[in-house]
Formats: structure tokens, C-alpha cells, sequence
């Protein structure tokens, strides 16, 4: 093993066993933003128990919500935007592998969650999809494909279900001391 796969081991490894278990954010986000190169915008908050996938790719705009112990995978790059809440222990991929390829090739597809998407409790998301302006993702759902601006997708792989109120005009902002 090369010495600069090695540091890349160790420092994926650092931010997923003790990075993401300290309780304050202005030393969680020090790591994020510095070392691990998230961009993070204003009064969004990621909370305690993050899995990250690699360093870099990953962009969160202003007043999103991360809840505790999500994946954010951002290998093929992941684009969170405004007054996004993601629920506990979501999981967001961006890379995968070719099903069909006889050397298990690896493939990369960008995810975008667009503007006041929510997104349930253990609900997936997988490369390649969009998620549109105010559209909702139930809990437990598996997004294999792109979902409309304020359209409601459930169930496994996840289908419309319903439509949302598109007069959003909310912001949020949901940091907690020990989350």
C-alpha cells in the first residue's frame, strides 16, 4: 500500500470512527470543512454519526439538515441544496457498480437534491438521481430514478404516491447540542 492511499485510509477512517462522534460542531465542522473538504452553507447542520464514503464531492447549501448517522457518499459528487432535511440514517450513493460488467466495473452518477427536499428516516438514494424542488421521499424508500419538483415517491424501488404544496417558504434551521 502506497503511503498517500495510506493517509487516505486513515483519514477517512478518523472522520468516520471519531470525528463523527464529537458532540460540538465547531470542531466536527473544522474537520469537515478543512480537512475533509465538505462545503457546509450557513446555519445547516450535520449531525453526530456521519459515514463518509471519500473526501471532497460533497457540497450542502444554507439552512439543510443532516440528521445522525447518514451515508454521504460523495465519490461521483453529491449536491445538497437550501433547506434540504435529511432524515436519520438515510443513505445517499453515487457510485456503484456495473451489474453486467465482467470486470465489476465501477460506475460514478452525480445525485442533486434540489431546494426543500425531504427525505425520510433509512430511505436510499442511488447515483445518478435527481430529487426536485420540494419533493418528498418516504421512510424506507429506494429512489432508483430522478423525482419530480414537489412530487411524493415511496415504496422499493420508489413510485409517486401523492403531490406536495409547491408554497414552500420555510428555512430551516435545526442544530442540536448533543446530535
Amino acid at each position: 500500500m502506497s503511503a498517500k492511499l495510506l493517509i487516505q485510509e486513515f483519514m477517512l477512517y478518523v472522520a468516520n470512527h471519531v470525528v463523527n462522534k464529537i458532540p460540538f460542531y465547531t470542531l466536527r465542522y473544522f474537520y469537515y470543512k478543512k480537512v475533509y473538504k465538505i462545503k457546509i452553507g450557513n446555519h445547516s447542520a450535520v449531525h453526530m454519526g456521519q459515514k463518509l464514503m471519500t473526501r471532497g464531492g460533497i457540497e450542502i447549501s444554507e439552512h439543510s439538515v443532516i440528521n445522525r448517522d447518514c451515508t454521504l457518499d460523495g465519490r461521483g459528487g453529491l449536491m445538497i441544496g437550501n433547506n434540504v432535511s435529511i432524515s436519520p440514517e438515510v443513505m445517499i450513493l453515487t457510485a456503484e457498480h456495473e451489474v453486467n460488467s465482467s470486470s465489476f466495473a465501477g460506475v460514478l452518477g452525480k445525485v442533486v437534491i434540489q431546494d426543500y427536499a425531504w427525505i425520510g428516516s433509512r430511505a436510499t438514494i442511488l447515483p445518478g438521481v435527481t430529487l426536485g424542488k420540494g419533493c418528498v421521499v418516504a421512510a424506507g424508500a429506494v429512489v432508483t430514478k430522478d423525482v419530480p419538483d414537489y412530487t411524493i415517491v415511496g415504496g422499493i424501488p420508489a413510485k409517486t404516491i401523492g403531490k406536495r404544496n409547491s408554497n414552500l417558504t420555510y428555512e430551516l434551521e435545526y442544530r442540536r447540542w448533543f446530535h
